[in-house]
């Protein structure tokens, strides 16, 4: 699986959206993450993994305390490349201090520029997501 884009919105420390062009970070070859704890490193990787599986691994019960504290929603988008380009999108609600809902997800994939949605239900996602990655 090849990054190609990361967008973050309200996903631990990250309250306003981030993007991450992967192409772009890796035209000189390797990158890194790198800055103080709670800068956000970890919650990039957390992004991808909660994008792609609809959890967070380190969470409690692997979303709660998820969502930044002054954001009440969560959105995560990731689109990556086999041999096709997938984009995952996932938007979640803050429903109690610590716990979040899952309130609209799809899963598009991109063929010469045209995008067709493959998926728009968690369960589907998640189905899809492991016959892709395999």
């Amino acid at each position: 699986m090849k990054p190609i884009y990361l967008k973050i919105e309200g996903l631990h420390s990250f309250q306003e959206r981030q993007e991450v062009d992967f192409v772009k970070l890796c035209e000189m070859g390797t990158f890194g993450i790198f800055g103080p704890t709670g800068s956000g490193k970890s919650t990039v990787l957390d992004a991808i993994t909660l994008a792609l599986f609809g959890k967070v691994e380190r969470a409690l019960r692997n979303t709660q305390g998820i969502i930044n504290h002054n954001s009440n929603e969560l959105y995560v988008s990731f689109t990556f490349q086999l041999s096709s380009k997938f984009t995952v999108e996932r938007k979640y609600k803050r429903t109690g201090e610590n716990t979040v809902a899952a309130s609209s997800c799809r899963l598009i994939e991109i063929n010469n520029r045209l995008e067709k949605v493959i998926a728009d239900k968690a369960k589907d996602i998640d189905q899809d997501i492991i016959k892709i990655l395999g």
